[in-house]
């Protein structure tokens, strides 16, 4: 991971970025990188998840309690999350967006699924815990890709 994002510091798209590239960086065979990962997309999505991941617990620590305070600023580091993500993506890596995008709104979707169980939900099936933790995990999400 630290070898990836060290090629990317040095302004390089990612799509450019090959897994022989990252192996060399990192100074790990092919076989090491592939023992861990399927191709350079799994890859790709296990980092972009992992920093999504990293960049919500900076801000909203993992014993923080739902609340409409804390809401807000989960949505705000959504909002800042893929603004910095478009800012920093080149032409070049308008083929990941999607990929990137959608393993962000299943990790959101996750989280507040998580944060929905850890509540006193009596009287709400586990589907509808789920239904609304989705529709809310949409709503943040698209709101913040418009």
């Amino acid at each position: 991971m630290q070898a990836f994002n060290d090629l990317v510091g040095k302004k390089r798209n990612i799509y450019s970025i090959s897994v022989h590239d990252i192996t060399n960086q990192a100074t790990v065979n092919r076989t090491t990188f592939y023992a861990h990962f399927q191709d350079k997309y799994d890859f790709l999505e296990y980092w972009m998840t992992e920093k999504f991941q990293r960049t919500i617990r900076d801000r909203l620590p993992e014993q923080t309690r739902c609340n409409a305070d804390n809401l807000r600023i989960l949505i705000q580091t959504i909002f800042d999350f893929l603004l910095r993500f478009r800012q920093c993506s080149t032409p070049g890596d308008k083929q990941f967006e999607a990929m990137f995008e959608n393993a962000m709104r299943q990790d959101l979707h996750r989280l507040l699924l998580k944060r929905v169980n850890e509540m006193d939900t009596q009287g709400f099936s586990q589907e509808k815990l789920e239904a609304a933790a989705l529709i809310i995990s949409w709503g943040i999400f698209g709101s913040a890709l418009q």
